[in-house]
């Protein structure tokens, strides 16, 4: 069901260019590119890029354009665009569980005494722990997106043709909004340890209240279960808080842009590498797109 269109009747019966999987699937590979020069530009700060770090750098923008030829060869061989975007996303996952590893080593204490080698303070203070497990985010939303729903609705996963299934225990759409959640979750977190230094701030309170709105409206709207209809009102406030969370994640790109200018607004380049970083906010944004493409249309041409 297009459930956009019970918001925007204009849109009932038309198809757009792209279906809500190939949209789900360009901003998987949108995603990665922009993750390999987010982790370019967050690492580059030392100087030194150590090897394990140009793993992401370069995984990312390999890994879009794979996904990006993917699109291309999807029209007349969809199985082997399939099984190379599948290959790609685990891939991605496997980076992002990595990440998330070195990161979590980097805040902690191994020589301290037993229990004080990891603590919220050393997680405020350390590399952001959640960033690097985007790159997992984004594989097992590109993994959902790349295999058909065969029929739309059932939860049942077309692998192989008509050969091989893998049957979900909710549709499709209930698996998109459920991930939204959980990236809503993600990015929630990852704001809050970093503005855990400076909460004086009274619009810091803004990202926290629309991301634990969004988290919540996400899950519910996947929890409904499929033997009940999902109402306007529902998709009201759905789309609500996904247009919240684009707002607010345009306005964080605004308020860390100003903050990394002079006070003349000159741009120095060191201060937007060694200040607020000025891509994180967009993170917000991107999930506030994603839970919007999964309201569009399933069906497939």
């Amino acid at each position: 069901m297009n459930y956009l269109a019970m918001l925007f009747p204009f849109l009932r019966g038309r198809r757009l260019w792209l279906s809500r999987d190939q949209a789900m699937l360009l901003m998987a590979a949108f995603n990665l590119i922009m993750l390999g020069l987010d982790t370019y530009l967050a690492h580059v700060l030392n100087n030194t890029i150590l090897w394990r770090e140009w793993i992401p750098i370069l995984f990312g923008p390999i890994a879009g354009a794979i996904l990006l030829l993917a699109g291309l060869i999807a029209r007349r061989q969809r199985a082997l665009a399939n099984w190379l975007a599948t290959a790609v996303f685990i891939a991605s996952i496997i980076v992002g569980i990595l990440g998330t590893y070195f990161h979590l080593i980097r805040g902690s204490l191994p020589s301290a005494p037993i229990g004080q080698q990891f603590s919220i303070a050393l997680m405020i203070w350390a590399p952001p722990l959640f960033a690097p497990f985007a790159f997992a985010g984004i594989g097992v939303l590109g993994i959902s997106a790349a295999w058909r729903e065969t029929p739309v609705g059932s939860g049942r996963l077309e692998l192989a043709g008509e050969r091989r299934h893998l049957n979900m225990p909710y549709s499709k759409t209930r698996a998109y909004m459920f991930l939204t959640s959980l990236g809503i979750l993600m990015a929630l977190v990852s704001s809050v340890l970093d503005h855990a230094r400076h909460w004086g701030n009274p619009w810091f309170w803004l990202p926290l209240a629309v991301g634990v709105f969004a988290t919540a409206v996400a899950f519910g709207a996947g929890a409904i279960p499929g033997k009940y209809t999902i109402g306007r009102t529902d998709v009201a406030i759905y789309f609500t808080a996904m247009v919240l969370m684009t707002i607010v994640g345009v306005m964080g790109l605004y308020f860390h842009v100003r903050a990394d200018l002079t006070a003349s607004s000159i741009i120095v380049p060191e201060r937007f590498l060694r200040g607020a970083p000025f891509m994180s906010p967009l993170l917000y944004a991107n999930m506030g797109i994603i839970g919007i493409l999964a309201l569009l249309d399933p069906q497939e041409d």
